[in-house]
């Protein structure tokens, strides 16, 4: 049996939008003292993670890079387009956060025709999304919270020669090849964020890019608060 952080009755103050994610944010800052595995910005991109998930134990499992961060970063500020192989991820992403630096998201599912290129070639949706943009990755993020199906298709498109992405987002959940499509993410050259294991899914795929994106919008002087 694994130990649970105690339950108490006591109800904590905080009620805003915004109290609730400071305090949330203290906690976790808390219960992961330092030196932590990642510092500085990373560790605000870690943190959200946490925080989505209400898991202090990912933090192990958290593959994040200064050189992916960086580049994640820079796209956004490039107004770039998040491509998100679900409309729950592409959800995640409130536009109010992205709008002012002029990023667009665009689901793999909302792609028209979906479902008959999927059939036609024998396969979910999603990778058949993934594989219709591979010519339009370059200098954009790709964001992967659901389906392994659709990360593998990201590595096998790649390895193919296309344009890689600035960033690959790659955190599906699941028992069947959400593990192992993960582990080779980690062991590919490409810029990328993931979870390794069968732990992930669309809101913590989410919640690095709203990382990522306040970061940007803190470099362009502009204020979170409208995105709590």
């Amino acid at each position: 049996m694994t130990s649970r952080t105690p339950i108490t009755t006591e109800l904590d103050p905080a009620c805003t939008p915004a109290e609730i994610e400071n305090r949330s944010f203290a906690i976790i800052d808390a219960e992961i003292p330092q030196p932590r595995i990642f510092e500085g910005p990373l560790w605000q991109v870690a943190r959200r993670c946490v925080h989505t998930l209400g898991d202090t134990d990912i933090v192990a499992d958290l593959r994040l890079s200064a050189t992916g961060m960086e580049a994640g970063v820079n796209a956004l500020l490039a107004g770039c387009t998040v491509y998100t192989d679900t409309r729950m991820a592409a959800a995640g992403l409130p536009m109010r956060r992205l709008e002012p630096l002029g990023v667009t998201v665009t689901p793999l599912m909302a792609l028209p025709g979906l479902a008959e290129l999927a059939r036609s070639r024998g396969t979910t949706r999603s990778r058949a999304g993934l594989e219709s943009i591979a010519q339009n990755m370059g200098g954009n993020i790709v964001v992967i919270g659901n389906a392994p199906t659709a990360l593998l298709g990201l590595l096998e498109v790649l390895a193919q020669g296309a344009q890689p992405p600035a960033l690959i987002v790659g955190m599906p959940v699941g028992f069947v090849n959400a593990a192992q499509s993960k582990e080779l993410l980690r062991q590919s050259p490409w810029p990328h964020f993931t979870l390794l294991g069968r732990k992930g899914g669309s809101a913590v795929a989410a919640a690095c890019i709203n990382a990522l994106a306040d970061m940007a919008l803190a470099r362009r002087g502009l204020t979170q608060a409208a995105a709590l």
